[in-house]
């Protein structure tokens, strides 16, 4: 299988380094084709701006959305755009790695976001009517590949769980999960997280590699998070909001049960951070088939 690596760390020597060398090596030896596109060694340019559509009419206002479509569909792309596009269809599954900063991933991989996926190419393809709403949220034309996130945090795992201060990591992943990787198509997989990244010593890099050596071997056969699809029925379309009734039993009224990225339940993960009475009704929790 093939598969791309976009790694967002600007430093060689730090964990986040040495965990992608690690899956290299991993998928490599378990005789997969890698590319990595190394952002902050690229030189990435993060920022989408008129230089991005050098045939675009100067005579007016910028337009994202139609410039994008514009320069996608006439090949009038930047080099450095197009190939990496040409490297997501090449791939079988793509690995987004980075360290979680202020909540969210780098600036540079966002920006890589932004400029690669182009209208036409990401986004704004197939059928739009009262019935069909596009063909994205697994749909697109990524469907069929997959995705898995791989992410460092400073804190606790406590901190990111239902009670804890900086709010559960699946609502905190959930715009990437969702909507980064899920809106164009891919099946993604709960996501690998390390916390506590910067207490780490020998003992625990070692059960760290171990487990995601075993997350990595089985990159196609893992169940992934069970979204909804949009075009799938549980959709009212036009309004794009789910149909009533299809929420989790509970999920309206606070009962902490219910999905998470990883395939346990609310309840559970609430008990091992020591919040058992926790409960919200996020848009992760929402947008996830309940199991049958």
């Amino acid at each position: 299988m093939n598969v791309l690596i976009v790694y967002a760390h600007p430093e060689p020597r730090s964990l986040n380094g040495s965990l992608k060398s690690f899956t290299v090596d991993r998928l490599t030896r378990r005789g997969h084709e890698v590319r990595v596109s190394d952002l902050y060694a690229m030189g990435w340019k993060p920022t989408i701006d008129a230089g991005d559509f050098p045939a675009r009419d100067r005579g007016r206002p910028l337009d994202l959305e139609a410039d994008s479509k514009q320069a996608y569909t006439t090949g009038a792309q930047p080099p450095d755009v197009a190939a990496q596009q040409a490297d997501l269809r090449w791939a079988d599954a793509v690995i987004f790695q980075f360290p979680l900063w202020w909540y969210s991933m780098p600036a540079i991989l966002k920006g890589w976001v932004e400029r690669v996926y182009a209208y036409g190419f990401a986004y704004g393809v197939g059928e739009h009517s009262d019935r069909h709403w596009g063909d994205r949220f697994g749909e697109g034309v990524f469907q069929g590949k997959r995705a898995l996130l791989i992410v460092t945090a400073g804190g606790w795992e406590s901190h990111y769980s239902e009670r804890g201060v900086n709010g559960p990591i699946d609502d905190l992943l959930f715009p990437i999960t969702r909507g980064i990787l899920h809106y164009p198509g891919f099946d993604v997989l709960p996501p690998f997280v390390v916390y506590r990244a910067k207490k780490m010593d020998d003992a625990r890099f070692a059960r760290i590699r171990q487990e995601l050596g075993k997350r990595l071997d089985d990159l196609w056969t893992d169940e992934p998070i069970a979204y909804r699809k949009q075009n799938g029925g549980d959709y009212d379309i036009p309004a794009l909001t789910l149909k009533p009734g299809l929420e989790w039993a509970g999920v309206s009224d606070g009962d902490p049960t219910g999905p998470r990225a990883d395939g346990g339940d609310r309840s559970a993960s609430a008990a091992r951070a020591g919040d058992a009475g926790a409960a919200r009704a996020t848009g992760f929790r929402l947008h996830i088939r309940p199991r049958v």
